[in-house]
C-alpha cells in the first residue's frame, strides 16, 4: 500500500436518532464513498457507549483497506463492557484475522492509563502502536514525537503496566483480577442505574450503556423552556444543564456543545460517581427534572 493514505476519523457527534435503538455502522454507502473522495475524509457518529460487534469491524477495515484509508482505533475502552453478548476485539486482532499484513492496511491503536477501568486520569500515560506505514511515514512520526516533552515517569510506568498486566501464575494476579472485576462490576451497576432512572424521568429517553463511561439521555424539551433558552441566548439543553447545576450540583455536558441531530436535545452525564453515592445524585436530579417540567409545562 502506498504510505500517503487518507485517514477515517470518527467525528464524535453522539446523538443522532438512527442510535435510538441500537448504533452499528454502515460503510456500504456510495455517498459515503463519493463523500470521502471528494474531501479525502469520512465523519463517524459513533456513540461511546455502544460496543462494536466483530463483523461490524471486519466491514470497517475492508472499507479502509479498499479505500486506503488510515484506520485510527481508540481502544482505551476495552475493558469496559457491561453486556455478556459482545466482546471487545482490537482491531488489529480482526484485520489480523482476515489475512491482512503490513502491508495491506496502515493501523493505529491508541491505549491509555487515563481511561478504562484504571482511571488514572491525573498520571498522563498512554501509548500508541502504528502498524503498516513504510519508513518515511514513520520517520516523521518520529520526528514529531521527539520534539514533545516526554511523559512524566509514573504515567510511563503505569502504561508499562497496562500493557503487561500481572498473568496467571504471577504473585498479584489474584488481587488484580478481584479488583479489575470489582471495579467492572460496579461501573456496570452504575451505568444501569442511571439508565433506570433517566427513562422514569418524563420526557426523557436513555439507551443502554454497553460499555465505556457515559450515558447519553434525549430530552424532550417543553416550547416554554426552549424560548425560555432563546431569551437567555443559551441552547435549550445548555440551558437545562444549567439549571441542573445551579439547583443541585449535577453536572452533566449539553449535547449541543458535542454535535446533535438540529432539534433535538441531549446531555452526556458520566457514571463515575462512587456507587454509593449513585441513590442521592438519581434523587436530586429526580427531584430537579420534576419541578422543571411542572415550572416549563406547555
Amino acid at each position: 500500500m502506498q504510505s500517503h493514505a487518507s485517514g477515517l476519523i470518527p467525528n464524535t457527534h453522539y446523538f443522532n436518532p438512527i442510535m435510538l435503538l441500537q448504533f452499528i455502522i454502515s460503510v456500504d454507502s456510495t455517498a459515503a464513498i463519493h463523500h470521502l473522495r471528494r474531501r479525502e475524509g469520512i465523519e463517524g457518529r459513533q456513540p461511546n457507549w455502544a460496543v462494536l460487534a466483530e463483523e461490524n469491524q471486519r466491514e470497517i477495515v475492508e472499507f479502509c483497506r479498499q479505500e486506503g484509508l488510515v484506520l485510527l482505533a481508540d481502544e482505551v475502552y476495552q475493558e469496559n463492557v457491561y453486556v455478556p453478548e459482545k466482546k471487545f476485539h482490537s482491531f488489529k486482532k480482526v484485520s489480523r484475522s482476515m489475512g491482512y499484513g503490513e502491508k495491506d492496511i496502515h493501523l493505529v491503536s491508541f491505549q491509555s492509563v487515563s481511561k478504562g477501568y484504571h482511571g488514572e486520569c491525573g498520571k498522563r500515560g498512554g501509548y500508541m502502536e502504528v502498524t503498516g506505514f513504510g519508513a518515511d511515514v514513520r520517520e516523521q512520526m518520529y520526528k514529531v514525537a521527539s520534539v514533545n516533552l516526554c511523559s512524566n515517569i509514573s504515567g510511563q510506568i503505569l502504561a508499562s503496566l497496562v500493557m503487561s498486566p500481572p498473568k496467571v501464575g504471577d504473585e498479584s494476579y489474584e488481587s488484580y483480577s478481584v479488583e479489575r472485576d470489582v471495579i467492572l462490576s460496579s461501573l456496570s451497576r452504575r451505568a444501569k442505574m442511571l439508565e433506570d432512572a433517566f427513562n422514569n424521568l418524563e420526557g426523557v429517553t436513555c439507551n443502554k450503556a454497553e460499555g465505556a463511561m457515559y450515558l447519553f439521555p434525549c430530552i424532550h424539551l417543553p416550547e416554554k423552556a426552549i424560548k425560555a433558552a432563546e431569551e437567555a441566548k443559551i441552547a435549550p439543553d445548555a440551558f437545562y444543564c444549567r439549571r441542573l447545576l445551579n439547583a443541585t450540583g449535577i453536572v452533566v455536558v449539553p449535547g449541543s456543545g458535542l454535535g446533535q441531530v438540529p432539534g433535538t436535545w441531549h446531555f452526556r452525564c458520566t457514571i463515575l460517581p462512587h456507587e454509593d453515592k449513585i441513590p442521592a445524585v438519581i434523587d436530586r436530579l429526580t427531584d430537579f427534572h420534576k419541578s422543571f417540567m411542572d415550572e416549563y409545562r406547555d
